[in-house]
C-alpha cells in the first residue's frame, strides 16, 4: 500500500500528535457500521459514539452479524472477524472521541425536513472533545457541508466526505471540500480515504455532489415509468440493470436506501434546485405515508424475507399488495 500512518502528520510542528492512531464515527446506523468495519479492515482503531449502552451493544452485534455473512460467502476468515472486532470500540461519551485524528459524522434520522441544526450540534460538540488538528468530516448526501461547519471555531478543519452503501464493494468515496476547508484537511482526507482502499473522488461543494443528484433523477423517473403503466417493477430494474450494468435497478436501489432517505434527498435537492426534477413522484410519498420504505422494514417495491427479495404481485393502486 502506498500510503503510510505516518503520511498523516496535519501539522508537522505536532509530531505526537501526527499519526493517524484512531477515527471517530458518530451515528452507527446502517452507513456508520458499514464505514466502521472498513476503517477497522485497513488496521486502524475506531470509536463510534450512539445513543445508549443498550444501542451500543445492538450496533456491536450487528456488525458481527455482517461479518459472519461475509464469512459464510468465504470473503474473511472467523480470525480476521476477530481481528476487525478487536479494533471497534463503542460510547455513550463525546469525551471518547478526544484522541481520534479524524471523525466521521454519520448519523440519521427519521424526522421530517432537513438535519441542518441536528448535525451542527454535533458538529460543535466533537469540535468540543478534540484536537486542534483533527478533521471532522460528514458523511452527508445532500446538505451543505459549509452550512454544517458554519458553527465551528475551525470550519477549514471540516470536509463531506460520502460513502456508497455497501461500503465495503464501492471502491468510492466522493470528498467535498468547502470554501473555508485547508488544504492540509483535505488531503489528511483524502490520503485516509486511499488508506481504507477508495478512490477519492473531487468534488465541489453541491448538495447531492455526483451521485444523489445523479440516483434520485434515476429513481424517480422509474417511478413515473411505474405509475404510467409502462412496465412492472422487476422489468423495469432488469431493464437498466442489463442494459446500463447497474449493481441494481432503480427501484430496488431505492428500497435498499430507504424510500425516507430518498425523499428526504430530494426535498433538500428541490429546496436547493427548484429544478423539477428533483420533485418527489407522489408514489414515494404514497410508499412512504404507508411505512413500505424498503428492505429494513422488509418491504418497498418488493417484499423482503429470510434474506430473499420477492417480487410484489398487486396492481401499483394498492402500492403492489394484492
Amino acid at each position: 500500500m502506498s500510503e503510510r500512518l505516518e503520511d498523516f502528520s496535519l501539522n508537522k510542528k505536532i509530531k505526537s500528535k501526527g499519526n493517524l492512531q484512531k477515527v471517530g464515527v458518530v451515528g452507527a446506523g446502517a452507513m456508520g457500521q458499514e464505514i466502521a468495519l472498513v476503517v477497522s479492515q485497513a488496521g486502524i482503531d475506531v470509536i463510534f459514539i450512539d445513543l445508549s449502552e443498550t444501542r451500543v451493544q445492538e450496533i456491536l452485534d450487528r456488525m458481527a452479524g455482517l461479518l459472519d455473512e461475509i464469512i459464510n460467502k468465504w470473503g474473511m476468515t472467523s480470525n480476521e472477524k476477530k481481528l476487525i472486532l478487536s479494533r471497534i470500540k463503542g460510547s455513550v461519551d463525546f469525551n471518547d472521541l478526544a484522541d481520534c485524528n479524524i471523525i466521521i459524522e454519520t448519523i440519521n434520522t427519521k424526522k421530517k425536513g432537513t438535519s441542518i441544526e441536528l448535525r451542527q450540534g454535533v458538529f460543535k460538540k466533537i469540535e468540543a472533545v478534540v484536537h486542534p488538528d483533527a478533521v471532522i468530516l460528514s458523511n452527508t448526501a445532500t446538505l451543505m457541508i459549509s452550512d454544517l461547519s458554519s458553527v465551528l471555531k475551525h470550519p477549514e478543519r471540516a470536509l463531506g466526505m460520502h460513502f456508497i452503501s455497501p461500503v465495503r464493494k464501492v471502491k468510492i468515496a466522493e470528498v467535498v471540500r468547502t470554501f473555508n476547508t485547508s488544504d492540509v484537511a483535505y488531503n489528511c482526507a483524502a490520503k485516509f480515504a486511499k488508506l481504507i482502499g477508495k478512490t477519492v473522488i473531487d468534488v465541489g461543494e453541491s448538495p447531492g455532489n455526483i451521485t444523489t443528484r445523479s440516483i434520485t433523477v434515476i429513481i424517480n423517473e422509474a417511478c413515473e415509468i411505474l405509475m404510467e403503466g409502462i412496465a412492472t417493477v422487476s422489468d423495469i430494474d432488469l431493464a437498466m440493470r442489463e442494459g446500463y450494468g447497474l449493481q441494481f435497478g432503480p427501484l430496488e436501489m431505492a428500497d435498499r436506501i430507504g424510500l425516507d432517505k430518498v425523499l428526504r434527498w430530494m426535498d433538500n435537492l428541490y429546496d436547493e434546485f427548484g429544478a423539477l426534477k428533483y420533485k418527489p413522484s407522489p408514489l414515494i410519498k404514497r410508499m412512504v405515508r404507508a411505512n413500505l420504505v424498503g428492505k429494513r422494514v422488509g418491504e418497498g417495491f418488493y417484499k423482503y424475507g429470510q434474506g430473499k427479495k420477492q417480487t410484489k404481485a398487486g396492481s401499483i393502486r394498492n402500492l403492489g399488495r394484492l
